[in-house]
Formats: structure tokens, C-alpha cells, sequence
């Protein structure tokens, strides 16, 4: 091809991809502007109106950013192999969304099982030390222990132990959401109020009903801490499990792409990671507020 034929063909694709970013951004305030009107006239208008805050703020952050990005690129001009414009991330987005979409279905499963599974076993270990005080001493230095190992470092071996599978990953976010729920739960339950514990212990109450009515409405606040902390680390262990070895999830594109140096794969396969997060973090924060209405919000929310 002649090299004026190449410059107006670079030219073309320069456009195009300026384009589709504009393209891309008008339709994320277009879909904003129907979810809006959508919450404005939903039932439930404390979740509306907190939903609306937080899609207004986060495509306003997104305008932002978007906005830097652009200009930096434009201004240095990279290499597209190290920082490619917001139109090539766009239209890797485009091009590969079918098979982003699937690996990041993945991806939310193996964090959301992980998150069930590590705030199942880390209540369940607040409630036995909190329960059995002499237990609290063994337990928690091997709770805190368990946090010193980097994830890195056992990955490989959880690989070996539960294959290149789900498994692997799920246990790694498992042990990463563990420490948070275990840590909050049982610093709430051993601050629970004393006035009402001696005023339960008063009344003859069994230690069955002083948790129950006393302790763990007590620790809630607590919990919830906890809890959202968790559901925005929970994407780490996934993650690194599918960098250290998988066949699927956004882990492994991220990893295969930046071996082959297709930067915009990355970013795109960043951004869902972002998006889904984000996401993750909203549904906690909705679903908490609904079960503990009554406690103060002593936590930022999103």
C-alpha cells in the first residue's frame, strides 16, 4: 500500500475509534438517563434515590478519567502496546464481548462462592471464639497467621491441591474474605454494650438468647463492616488464581493478553473486572442496609 494510502488508512481508524468512544459514552448517558427514570419511579424510593447517587457519581468519575486518559495519550502519544487510546479499548471491548462476557461469568461465580463460603466460615469461627473464650487464644493467632502468607505464595500449592478447576480460586477468595468477617464479627461481638449483658445476665438469661438478643444484633454494624470490606478484596483471590493457572475467567485473559501485549484486551478485561466489583459492592451494601436499617451507617457505602 502507497504511504499516503497508509496515512489516510491510519487516519480512518483514528476517527473510527474516537467515533465509537463517543459513541460508546453517549450510549452509557443514554442508559443512565432510562435506569433514572426508572428509579425515580420505582416503590422503594430510599434504594432509588441511593442507586441514582451512585450511578450519577461513578459515570461522572467515568467522564473524568476517560477525559485524562484521552488527553494523555493525546498528548505523548504511546506506543498503543503500552497505553492505547479509549477508542482501541472500546472496540476490543466490542469485538471480543462474547467471550469477555463468559470469562467474566466465571470469574463472578468463583467470587461469589468464595464470598458465601468466607462469610459462612468466618462467622462460624467468631461465634466458636466468642462462644468458648479459651479457644479465642489458640484460634485467633492462627487467623492472623493465616493473613501473613501472601497470596502468591500458596497459590501454586491450592492449585495443586484442588486442580486447575473452580476449586482453586474459590479457595483462594475464600481465605481472602475470611479474615475480614472473622476479625469483625468477633471485635463486635466482644464490644456488645455491658449495661444490657448484665442486665440479660439479670433476668437468668441462657447464653443462647445473651447471643442472640444481645451480642450479635450488637456485632451487626460490625459484620457489616466487615462485609463490605470483603466484597471488595473478594476479586483478589479469584483473580490471582486464574493468573497463577486456569484455562478460563478474567484472570486468564488479562494474563494471555498481556503476554501477547494486547493492552487494550487488558484494559477491557480490567474494566468488567471493575464494573462487576463495583456492582458487588452496591448489592452489600443495599442488602445490609435492608437487614440492619436500625444500626447507624458507621461505614462509607459506595
Amino acid at each position: 500500500m502507497p504511504a499516503k494510502g497508509q496515512e489516510k488508512f491510519q487516519a480512518f481508524r483514528s476517527r473510527l475509534r474516537h467515533f465509537l468512544v463517543f459513541a460508546f459514552v453517549c450510549g452509557l448517558a443514554g442508559c443512565q438517563k432510562r435506569v433514572l427514570a426508572s428509579v425515580k419511579t420505582s416503590t422503594d424510593s430510599e434504594i432509588g434515590k441511593e442507586f441514582a447517587s451512585v450511578l450519577t457519581r461513578g459515570f461522572a468519575t467515568m467522564l473524568v478519567l476517560l477525559g485524562t486518559w484521552w488527553l494523555g495519550v493525546l498528548v505523548f502519544q504511546p506506543a498503543p502496546f503500552i497505553l492505547p487510546d479509549p477508542g482501541r479499548v472500546v472496540i476490543a471491548l466490542i469485538g471480543q464481548w462474547s467471550s469477555l462476557l463468559n470469562h467474566a461469568g466465571i470469574t463472578l461465580l468463583e467470587i461469589v462462592v468464595g464470598l458465601a463460603l468466607g462469610t459462612v466460615l468466618g462467622c462460624a469461627t467468631a461465634l466458636i471464639m466468642n462462644a468458648l473464650p479459651f479457644a479465642r487464644r489458640y484460634v485467633m493467632p492462627v487467623v492472623v497467621a493465616s493473613q501473613a502468607l501472601p497470596v502468591f505464595a500458596i497459590a501454586p500449592l491450592l492449585i495443586l491441591w484442588f486442580d486447575l478447576g473452580l476449586g482453586s480460586k474459590i479457595a483462594m477468595a475464600t481465605l481472602i474474605i475470611y479474615f475480614p468477617v472473622a476479625s469483625a464479627l468477633n471485635d463486635g461481638l466482644t464490644r456488645a454494650d455491658g449495661h444490657l449483658v448484665d442486665l440479660a445476665r439479670l433476668y437468668r438469661a441462657t447464653p443462647w438468647q445473651m447471643l442472640i438478643h444481645f451480642r450479635l444484633p450488637a456485632a451487626m454494624p460490625s459484620l457489616a463492616s466487615g462485609l463490605r470490606v470483603a466484597a471488595t478484596i473478594a476479586p483478589i483471590g479469584a483473580v490471582v488464581g486464574e493468573w497463577v493457572g486456569a484455562s478460563a475467567g478474567l484472570g486468564y485473559v488479562i494474563n494471555q493478553a498481556n503476554a501477547r501485549m494486547q493492552t487494550d484486551v487488558v484494559f477491557a478485561g480490567l474494566f468488567l473486572l471493575m464494573v462487576m466489583v463495583v456492582l458487588l459492592r452496591l448489592a452489600i451494601d443495599l442488602v445490609l442496609d435492608r437487614l440492619i436499617h436500625w444500626a447507624p451507617k458507621t461505614s462509607p457505602h459506595l
